[in-house]
């Protein structure tokens, strides 16, 4: 027998809040009483079961915890690799340079050192029998990648000889290269060529 809504609240209770309990009652009436439980259910779990159940999860966790961070650390692996020598050149590498017509008794070694770990390639210059220039002039080592100037990785003046640190901000490729030119104050473009690769 269900009771009456009325002998299950009090007096005391605010008009608002005593429709709302009044609203309830009515829904839980219309559903009827639940389901009368199974002999198993009604004797609640185990231990054999509850210890069951608790191992289980914990090592799924650790598994899942073990291979989150076999991932990570590959991957963090792949992206050093990928940042400092996949896809570039070796950690340092020395280019022979060779004079053009424009400095037929220049010599030059650049030493490509290995890259720092913003990934910029610091380079040391040695050259000889480089022309001396007039005061509006200087010296430009460029990036060459296939077969183009590609940027500028620093400059210098010379009385004939130059040891001088350079600075490579790019990721490199492994078929870049570079060459030296003759540039003049104010103009932007690359000047002449006095210093390229030994073939």
């Amino acid at each position: 027998m269900t009771p009456r809504f009325d002998d299950l609240i009090d007096d005391d209770v605010t008009a608002a809040e005593r429709e709302r309990l009044e609203r309830v009652h009515e829904l839980l009436v219309a559903a009827g009483a639940p389901p009368e439980l199974s002999p198993k259910l009604e004797a609640g779990p185990t231990l054999a079961m509850t210890l069951g159940k608790a191992a289980k999860p914990r090592g799924r966790r650790i598994a899942l915890l073990a291979a989150t961070f076999a991932i990570l650390a590959a991957a963090f692996m792949l992206g050093y690799i990928a940042g400092n020598h996949g896809g570039g050149l070796a950690s340092a590498q020395t280019l022979q340079l060779t004079g053009t017509r424009a400095a037929p008794s220049a010599l030059a070694s650049l030493q490509i050192l290995p890259s720092d770990t913003s990934g910029n390639w610091p380079m040391k210059l040695t050259a000889t029998g480089l022309p001396k220039l007039g005061s509006r002039w200087y010296y430009e080592v460029f990036l060459v990648r296939n077969g183009k100037i590609f940027a500028p990785c620093g400059s210098f003046v010379s009385t004939g000889t130059a040891d001088v640190t350079l600075n490579a901000p790019y990721r490199l490729q492994p078929h870049d290269s570079w060459l030296v030119t003759k540039q003049r104050w104010g103009h932007h473009e690359s000047g002449t060529v006095v210093l390229r690769p030994t073939t």
